[in-house]
């Protein structure tokens, strides 16, 4: 049996992914804690799968490890280079992930913000760039021009389609660019992960635990796509973060850093130790649930999240 343990409002430090507080449900069952938090405006039957994986954190708990820790990256948000450069620095990760093409900025900004990140990494840290999907292919290649400069290690997702990835990863090998892709929204919430190794639109695959089901689901869905693998998080709390951690503890290889201390973007969590980097990596172990801690949402939001789960088939 499952139970809600309760809704969570977590406050953002910086606005992220458009939002200022996060919130999500989190649920209790015999293999331990779990959390259901598809964003607000997702809904069935997309939102099934995240309470798949829900339920297998609850239920059957995680594969066995092949790692004690999970390298990772710090995520910068679309914020000023003064504080990127700072968020960097407190971090002590040695890889960047940075948010560009946030929606009534300009390129100029973007250059700013990566700009400040590869100072604050020094010439040594690892640099990536995440577009969700905002670019076309010409934009692409005229805004990456600008940016490759700055030595990165890949671009996520830089057009929204499949197809348009193909055809980027195409021209930028035409050109002798090489500047590996990688695909996240077209692996996520295409309908059709497969199609990215179909149509060889990508050279990495971001994989998400709740988006994709579970953590089993996402090992399988690795092992058909044939292609390297970086998890990320969904902006979840540390009980969230706990199965990305595991599908990246259990996965056979882990070349790069993974997408998993968002917690540090909170101002607080559910737990009294969240799952946060220690000299760029995150230790694989449990979280307790702190039950009477402050992340507790608001009456209204909290019936809102219990009524949308009871709308998900068990």
């Amino acid at each position: 049996m499952i139970e809600i343990a309760g809704v969570y409002a977590l406050p953002l430090r910086t606005r992220f992914r458009g939002l200022t507080v996060r919130h999500g449900l989190l649920l209790r069952g015999p293999a331990g804690w779990a959390e259901w938090s598809p964003f607000a405006e997702y809904v069935r039957p997309e939102i099934d799968a995240w309470a798949q994986a829900a339920r297998e954190a609850a239920l059957e708990g995680f594969p066995a490890p092949v790692r004690d820790q999970v390298p990772v990256n710090v995520t910068v948000p679309a914020t000023d280079p003064e504080s990127a450069h700072q968020l960097v620095t407190r971090s002590g990760c040695a890889t960047a992930k940075v948010k560009v093409a946030e929606k009534g900025q300009y390129i100029a900004e973007d250059v700013a913000r990566v700009e400040a990140v590869r100072d604050a990494l020094g010439p040594s840290g690892r640099l990536r760039i995440d577009v969700n999907g905002a670019w076309s292919v010409p934009d692409a290649l005229t805004r990456l021009q600008l940016l490759r400069r700055f030595d990165l290690e890949y671009v996520e997702q830089p057009c929204a389609s499949v197809e348009d990835l193909a055809r980027l990863r195409r021209e930028l090998a035409r050109r002798g660019i090489d500047l590996p892709i990688a695909a996240d929204e077209s692996i996520r919430r295409s309908g059709d992960p497969e199609r990215v190794a179909e149509l060889e639109a990508a050279d990495i695959a971001v994989l998400k635990v709740q988006p994709l089901g579970g953590v089993r689901r996402c090992l399988e869905l690795a092992e058909r796509l044939g292609l390297p693998v970086v998890v990320s998080s969904a902006l979840e709390s540390s009980v969230g973060l706990r199965a990305g951690v595991a599908l990246a503890a259990c996965l056979p290889e882990l070349p790069y850093a993974c997408g998993l201390n968002t917690s540090a973007l909170f101002t607080k969590d559910v737990t009294a130790q969240p799952l946060v980097a220690d000299r760029g990596a995150i230790a694989v172990r449990d979280v307790e649930l702190n039950e009477t801690g402050s992340w507790r949402a608001d009456p209204t939001t909290a019936a809102w999240w219990r009524e949308r789960w009871q709308g998900v088939p068990a």
